[in-house]
């Protein structure tokens, strides 16, 4: 048992070790200090370990996502985030399960993966590109309108948010590295969002903030990774 979790170690570069330590151990002082839920503790390290096992092409990311996607969705609701509760408990929760089809189908042997990771990568082409624009600026202006019809809060960011995080786990799903471009996008919007909410309403999650920010420092490791990635996977046919 041991030598099997030094086996999992060992697949963990220094980076992903203090990356995933100094923000735990900022997520746990929060909720002591500021007297945060259990349960923003719980989908704040859930959420880290998702997207860290994401970044390293690990196709168990999902299990913790599947954690995340129901325990955040709770608390985005309670904050009248309507947007993000829809986006968590309508969208990424099931494609958690695609995910983990979709990965497996396309799952690398442990002998020829590079650092550990288990699939292979895809780059996005520039009529990919233009796929991915046309649809975020017709999917905000719609989605902004349906947000305003439930009276949510803050609703030009969240649909913009949420557009973006729908179109970034789609290319998540289909293994794309541009994926992390978009993801970097939807943590610096998902930081606002959060910041302004928790001033607003005098909440005390701001495991949520920190947690966003720990993706956005993931979202631009994993996009430096994944490119590495792919350029080693083109060289060896």
């Amino acid at each position: 048992m041991n030598e099997k979790l030094k086996g999992h170690l060992a697949e963990w570069s220094v980076f992903e070790r203090i990356w995933i330590s100094v923000f735990t151990a900022i997520t746990v002082y929060l909720y002591f200090a500021f007297q945060d839920t259990l349960l923003g503790l719980v989908s704040s390290i859930a959420g880290m370990l998702c997207v860290v096992l994401v970044a390293k092409g690990k196709v168990s990311n999902y299990l913790f996502g599947i954690v995340q996607t129901v325990t955040y969705g709770y608390i985005a609701f309670g904050y009248g985030l309507y947007g993000e509760a829809m986006l968590n408990w309508l969208f990424y929760f099931p494609t958690q399960f695609i995910g983990i089809w979709m990965w497996m189908n396309h799952f690398k042997k442990k002998e020829d993966s590079e650092q550990g990771e288990n699939v292979y990568v895809k780059r996005l082409t520039r009529k990919g590109w233009f796929l991915v624009a046309g649809s975020f600026l017709a999917g905000a202006l719609v989605y902004a309108e349906l947000l305003t019809l439930l009276s949510a809060q803050q609703v030009r960011i969240d649909s913009m948010a949420v557009v973006l995080s729908v179109i970034a786990q789609i290319l998540m799903v289909q293994r794309y590295a541009e994926q992390w471009v978009i993801w970097i996008l939807v943590n610096i919007l998902t930081i606002t969002l959060w910041v302004i909410t928790l001033m607003q309403t005098g909440g005390n999650d701001w495991n949520m903030v920190i947690m966003w920010t720990a993706f956005l420092v993931n979202s631009i490791y994993g996009y430096v990774n994944w490119v590495k990635l792919s350029k080693v996977q083109k060289s060896e046919g």
